[in-house]
């Protein structure tokens, strides 16, 4: 195969990045007073300027010549058409059919699986309602006033991540918790002030054999039949995210509150499936829906759009060009919304998970760098923390600032200010402070020149560092899911320009096999000696321990 490295735009990236390298973004913008509305783009109502990057013209016109000669465009219709784009696993990858909005079926082996996912999606709708207006009752006939979801993964990033962001639509009554770890002290703190008898629990898992789910959800249980609860009350306080009838109905749970998915719905992609039941639980079905147009508005918009003014396609190519070219293997998530405080861990798991990959499809090892590391904070809470890093450290980290136009809260001038930050931190990013300009501030405060001279090294920015702003007019339903759908499709577009198959997550498997092999030597209590020298170390001190402290 052809190798990303070897296509005619990659070469010809290598030879632009070694004759712009030494142009800075100040040369840019004082080169064109147009940048602002030339690198820009309006897509599903999210706004994008990417005018503070390392581009001219012909940068964005080679990269799309890259994109061009991946078959990218391709490689979109093939996943729309529901062909297997996750090979090692057979199957096709259609998050975007959970949220079709328009009457278009969409083919999974010659069958339209609309009607299969907007019937799951009206069961959801009325048990949604039943639970919300307080018909659900638990068995001592109080109304549900705590739900718990219990998954992990993208079982649990995705919902506890859009409940965060839509905090401000939640219902009055409902409150949802989420547990994920298998440190029982993650169940027992969320627990721990809850009333069984107006509890419901939610135990998403699609093959109803996650160690760690079902660890949590049997303790759940356990707890819950301890507050004199029988075995036949499980059904008014269980119900499952599931494809496991069998599993589901051995736990105790009515196959009537079992809520399907498919299995070309993979784990981080799953928000728009069943899996999104406590975000409807959350904000209600009408938004939940609102939730699905945003997404499918933005999936329109990457399916039709051409590429040089398709935004999912313009961010995943800048990473590409930081990434490969500019060795800038870390990526800064900075939204300047509290609601979203959870969106850089999701897009941890959505970006590291899909493309922490080192061969390509066909199994052959890739010559170039894969998906850079995520991270990040909401801002401002960043800008006392890491942001230091960012402005002076030795690492160019490209950033991408996320900001609402409209507070949900308006309190005095609180969004005036987090709104001045965002926009003073790209910019600062972008000029930083030259020995001149630290020079005329310093003189104006008073300091001499001795003074000056000592403080020039640590008060100078060598600026010149990139970033992204995406802005909507409010972050409701509509448009996170218009921004999730976005990064969504980010991340396959460079799985496309490196050859990687995003969709499939085999070093996650390797580290449950062996915690299972683990757990059953550290159950037995005997020595080891059938792992490295570090872990049989590690696993007999334990038990020694075990033994002096029992």
């Amino acid at each position: 195969m052809t190798q990303p490295v070897d296509l005619p735009a990659w070469q010809a990236l290598g030879q632009h990045f070694q004759a712009s390298s030494k142009t800075t973004l100040r040369d840019l913008f004082a080169a064109d007073n147009g940048r602002f509305d030339q690198f820009q783009l309006n897509a599903a109502g999210l706004f994008l300027d990417y005018s503070k990057n390392h581009i001219t013209k012909e940068t964005t016109s080679l990269l799309v010549q890259l994109a061009d000669q991946s078959q990218l465009q391709n490689k979109i219709e093939a996943m729309f058409s529901g062909d297997v784009v996750n090979p090692t696993e057979g199957r096709p990858a259609l998050h975007t059919a959970l949220r079709n909005r328009s009457d278009k079926p969409v083919l999974v082996d010659g069958s339209d699986v609309m009607p299969g996912i907007n019937n799951v999606i009206d069961r959801m709708r009325a048990f949604s309602d039943r639970v919300r207006n307080g018909e659900w009752k638990g068995h001592t006939g109080q109304a549900i006033t705590d739900v718990v979801n219990i998954g992990i993964g993208g079982s649990d990033l995705g919902p506890l991540m859009a409940c965060e962001a839509l905090d401000a639509f939640a219902h009055d009554r409902l409150k949802l918790h989420f547990v994920s770890n298998v440190d029982g002290s993650h169940l027992a703190s969320t627990i721990k002030h809850l009333n069984p008898q107006s509890t419901l629990f939610i135990i998403a898992s699609k093959t109803f054999t996650t160690q760690e789910t079902l660890a949590n959800a049997n303790s759940a249980k356990q707890w819950f039949l301890e507050s004199d609860a029988e075995q036949g009350d499980v059904a008014k306080h269980f119900v499952a995210l599931s494809t496991n009838t069998e599993r589901v109905t051995e736990f105790g749970i009515d196959s009537v509150n079992m809520f399907e998915f498919w299995d070309w719905v993979g784990g981080r992609y799953s928000l728009w499936s069943a899996i999104g039941l406590p975000v409807m639980l959350c904000i209600g079905a009408e938004r939940f829906v609102q939730f699905l147009e945003g997404a499918h508005a933005m999936d329109e918009h990457f399916r039709t759009a051409p590429l040089a003014s398709n935004m999912p396609v313009t961010m995943a190519l800048l990473t590409i060009w930081y990434n490969n070219f500019h060795s800038a293997h870390s990526h800064l998530i900075a939204p300047y919304d509290q609601y979203l405080h959870r969106f850089p861990a999701y897009l941890q798991q959505l970006t590291m998970e899909s493309n922490g990959k080192s061969v390509h499809v066909d199994g052959s090892p890739i010559s170039c760098d894969t998906g850079p590391i995520v991270w990040g904070e909401p801002g401002t809470n960043g800008q006392h923390a890491y942001f230091q890093l960012v402005h002076q450290g030795t690492h160019i980290i490209p950033t991408d600032f996320i900001l609402p136009m409209e507070s949900l809260n308006p309190i005095g001038n609180h969004h005036e200010l987090l709104m001045a930050n965002c926009f003073a931190q790209s910019e600062a990013l972008m000029m930083g402070k030259n020995s001149e300009e630290l020079t005329l501030e310093m003189q104006s405060a008073g300091a001499g020149p001795d003074e000056i001279d000592r403080l020039t090294g640590h008060r100078t920015f060598a600026g010149n560092r990139p970033s992204n702003t995406i802005m909507m007019q409010r972050l409701d339903a509509r448009a996170l899911g218009a921004l999730i759908a976005c990064y969504e499709h980010k991340v396959f577009v460079e799985s496309a320009i490196w050859d990687i198959n995003p969709f499939d997550q085999w070093g996650v498997e390797l580290g449950k096999q062996l915690a299972s092999a683990i757990q059953t030597e550290l159950a037995g209590g005997k020595s080891v000696t059938g792992h490295d020298a570090s872990t049989n170390g590690l696993i007999n001190r334990t038990l020694k321990m075990r033994n002096l402290h029992a």
